[in-house]
């Protein structure tokens, strides 16, 4: 098994001070990508979806759970599949009850949303303990929409924002490739404003790998860590401070 060499204390520090320059210029490049993000226009959702819950028939709208935004999960369990994707029920693992807190303080609703019948997605969530609301997008077009379920016979294959032919060019087409529908996973991020839904910023791929924390969740919304250095000014009605403070 290689290992890192062994060097002496300054030659470790002379190192370590040359990544931190890289690292740093790397911070910088995601803030002022995160600030772009929010930058970014938005659509409006004009198609009316619905889903499957333990409580019934809700709408996107009731996805928000009263707060501004929500981000969308797009989970990989299909409806003839027994078990969702181990890898996806990985990221799933990870989701801690405390950051599901911190982006609620912040105004902001994370949920699940799989083709699989809802009964599928109960059965995997209470086994596994998860406080994910978990919707059931079975019969409906909303993973067909948002590119997470590829199937020719229903829309042209699109992922990642790219055609199949551009997947081909650009060496991607694993992504494409298979038995369909197939299915792939993402996640989406969407404002309200009143009862109007906007649909504001979609990653999918390994872009999501971005994401550890409650902080890389916000930075994909529109209106960000609602912190007062953050561009672009006046997001938030009541900005905080830069310290990671999620108290109510």
């Amino acid at each position: 098994m290689s290992l890192p060499e062994v060097v002496s204390r300054d030659e470790w520090l002379a190192a370590r001070k040359r990544i931190l320059v890289r690292e740093k210029e790397l911070t910088r490049q995601r803030d002022q990508l995160s600030a772009d993000r929010r930058r970014l226009p938005m659509m409006k959702i004009e198609k009316e979806y619905f889903f499957q819950s333990p409580e019934g028939r809700v709408r996107l709208l009731d996805l928000f759970e009263g707060r501004r935004q929500l981000i969308v999960y797009h989970f990989m369990f299909a409806p003839d599949w027994d078990e969702g994707c181990p890898s996806c029920t990985a990221t799933a693992d990870e989701i801690s009850e405390g950051l599901l807190d911190h982006l609620n303080i912040r105004g902001t609703t994370l949920a699940f949303v799989s083709r699989a019948p809802l009964a599928k997605l109960e059965r995997l969530r209470n086994r596994k303990g998860w406080a994910i609301p978990w919707y059931s997008s079975f019969g409906t077009d909303f993973n067909y929409d948002f590119h997470v379920t590829l199937d020719e016979s229903v829309a042209p294959i699109e992922y990642n924002f790219r055609t199949r032919s551009e997947h081909e060019a650009a060496g991607s087409a694993y992504y494409i490739m298979g038995r369909q529908p197939i299915e792939e996973h993402g996640h989406s991020c969407f404002l309200r404003d009143g009862d109007r839904v906007f649909h504001t910023y979609s990653m999918y791929a390994r872009g999501c790998e971005t994401l550890g924390g409650s902080y890389y969740y916000l930075d994909m919304t529109a209106l960000g860590r609602q912190e007062e250095w953050e561009e672009p000014k006046g997001r938030a009605v009541d900005p905080r401070t830069a310290s990671p403070d999620f108290s109510a």
